[in-house]
């Protein structure tokens, strides 16, 4: 027997333009108005030297100069592609962004199409109630696909990786649109839904390597023979799909093996070695590591997803059940192969959790959805409020306790009053508080009731953070001062300073303060050393020296004011 037992009144879909306004919350905070910071400034160094570059720069990605040969080139071509499209427009900060929203807008539509088709099969309908009024597929797949799409927003994973311009971001939503075109081929085994599968395949192999695409092949392969579809064709087909990414592939590998001179720094050779070593035997660190991040990464998704496996446990060959299960689990078994696993890999398990969650809400009881309603309300609130009195603190000096607790965490920084962002998170505030008042008075039946609250709270907390205190965070996290002063301490006619410092920050420098890094192979005649210092390496004897202070002078130091261990020594050769 079916778990589900609803009526026509639960499946009543969420308005588009209340759908789209959750979507624009969510993404535009945290893109305007925010400078670079240390974790996606490295990308955004490769995307700039791309748009301001050579064909070189665009087959071999580089930081200005300083190659970087691991992931692939597919984000950094897109990033690249909008500066050049709207860097006059909106400055080649935000213009780089612009790929980040497009990438965001695929990923959500991927997970929604997917749900929907998956909803309204015959398999996941809802019992049909004896006197009828029950919900017709098509209705019924719609609300399934809010559901999932709220419970892929509300996931605290992709509101941290979301609004950066990383490589991860992009391959999260290259794998929920290989669910969707797999769902496709599953329910029509067509030549065009192969092809679109390789076509996701390749753009994945240029993404960030060939093992998500080759377990994902697996995947589907493994997918079709609980699904009983008939192997010689199923392997024939994947056949297809391989050779079409192996083509894809080939666009960017090819050229950079022949155009790249041969005694040049291939990037073809770093990144094969680089995927290679992504790939391990699993230890105790990576399992650790999964369950330790996990817990909160996937979090609202994993308690609903769990659910939805106990109670369709009876049920055989379910496609909302087998095909994203299957595609977590080899997902999983890849992440904790990795020997030194990132925390952005596993946004490409939250859309298979995100869709096996919506099949598990229809099965819950009320009384335990009111209780989720209820801890939304009150923890998310709570929060809210401590944000906003933190806020007041910092300009008004009371609560006294706050404001101070405020100064320690940011010394040197003095807070301001901006009206835009105040009015944008006092609207974000309003509007929270009308859709409680509206969950608690009408008493709604709809199914995606128990994470509409949850998703709209959370998205409050980031307008919140991003609007109050994007001075703060700017202030705490980006390069953007240092690099000015470094910049107004150049000693004027000098071209090239070789560079000791890390990608993040070798792109901040070279964006913000125009300092002319020497390429590799051509630093040995450079007047000028930047090197990046430690405080704590300093003290423990443990940093091995980049210079002969014989032949070096120092002429600058600087850092960041938040930053009491990192250090930027510039040194002029005597």
């Amino acid at each position: 027997m079916k778990p589900v037992r609803l009526a026509a009144a639960a499946t009543l879909a969420l308005p588009r333009w209340a759908l789209f306004g959750l979507g624009l919350l969510y993404i535009l905070p945290g893109l305007i108005g925010r400078d670079l910071w240390k974790d996606d400034a490295g990308s955004f160094g490769i995307m700039w030297t791309m748009a301001q570059g050579n064909l070189h720069d665009w087959f071999a990605p580089n930081i200005a100069g300083l190659p970087v040969d691991s992931e692939g080139p597919l984000a950094f071509w897109l990033g690249a592609l909008c500066i050049k499209l709207f860097g006059w427009l909106l400055g080649d900060i935000m213009a780089a962004r612009v790929s980040t929203m497009g990438i965001f807008v695929v990923g959500a539509m991927s997970v929604w199409y997917t749900a929907f088709h998956l909803g309204r099969r015959p398999e996941a309908q809802p019992l049909r109630l004896a006197f009828g009024g029950q919900p017709e597929p098509n209705d019924y797949g719609r609300t399934l696909a809010d559901t999932a799409a709220l419970i892929y927003l509300g996931c605290l994973g992709l509101l941290l990786f979301s609004h950066e311009t990383l490589a991860v971001t992009l391959q999260g939503t290259l794998v929920a649109y290989f669910l969707y075109r797999a769902v496709r081929y599953v329910e029509a085994p067509s030549l065009r839904n192969i092809a679109l599968i390789g076509l996701s395949l390749g753009l994945l192999t240029l993404a960030r390597g060939w093992q998500t695409p080759v377990t994902l092949a697996l995947a589907l392969l493994l997918c079709s023979r609980f699904l009983d579809m008939p192997l010689p064709r199923t392997l024939a087909h994947l056949g297809l799909a391989v050779l079409t990414a192996l083509l894809i592939a080939l666009l960017w590998i090819f050229p950079a093996v022949v155009l790249i001179p041969g005694d040049a720094v291939n990037p073809v050779q770093g990144w094969m070695l680089w995927s290679a070593s992504q790939v391990g035997f699993p230890t105790w660190a990576s399992i650790a590591t999964f369950l330790r991040v996990g817990i909160w990464f996937f979090w609202p998704a994993w308690p609903f997803a769990a659910w939805a496996i106990y109670a369709w446990r009876r049920q055989d060959n379910l496609l909302h059940i087998v095909l994203p299960l299957t595609f977590l689990a080899t997902l999983t078994v890849l992440i904790v192969l990795d020997p030194v696993p990132q925390n952005g890999d596993l946004l490409k398990l939250l859309p298979p959790l995100a869709i096996m969650a919506a099949f598990g809400m229809p099965t819950m009881k009320r009384g335990t959805i009111n209780a989720i309603d209820w801890f939304s309300v009150m923890v998310l609130t709570m929060l809210a409020g401590m944000l906003w009195m933190f806020w007041i603190a910092q300009l008004s000096g009371m609560p006294a306790w706050a404001a101070r607790n405020a100064a320690k965490l940011l010394p040197g920084f003095v807070p301001e009053f901006s009206a835009v962002p105040f009015i944008v998170a006092a609207c974000a505030s309003v509007g929270w508080i009308a859709l409680v008042l509206w969950r608690i008075s009408r008493q709604p039946a709809v199914l995606w009731r128990a994470v509409v609250l949850s998703s709209g709270g959370l998205i409050l907390l980031w307008v919140l953070l991003m609007t109050l205190f994007l001075p703060d965070l700017n202030y705490s996290k980006s390069y953007a001062t240092v690099a000015r002063q470094l910049a107004a301490n150049l000693p004027a006619g000098d071209k090239c300073v070789d560079g000791h410092v890390g990608l993040p920050q070798r792109a901040s420098f070279a964006y913000y303060g125009a300092v002319p890094f020497a390429p590799v192979g051509e630093k040995q005649g450079c007047s000028l050393l930047l090197v990046q210092d430690s405080v704590k390496l300093r003290d423990d004897k443990e940093r091995a020296p980049v210079h002969d202070p014989a032949q070096w002078q120092q002429i600058w130091e600087g850092r960041r004011a938040s930053d009491r261990d990192e250090r930027f020594k510039l040194y002029q050769r005597k």
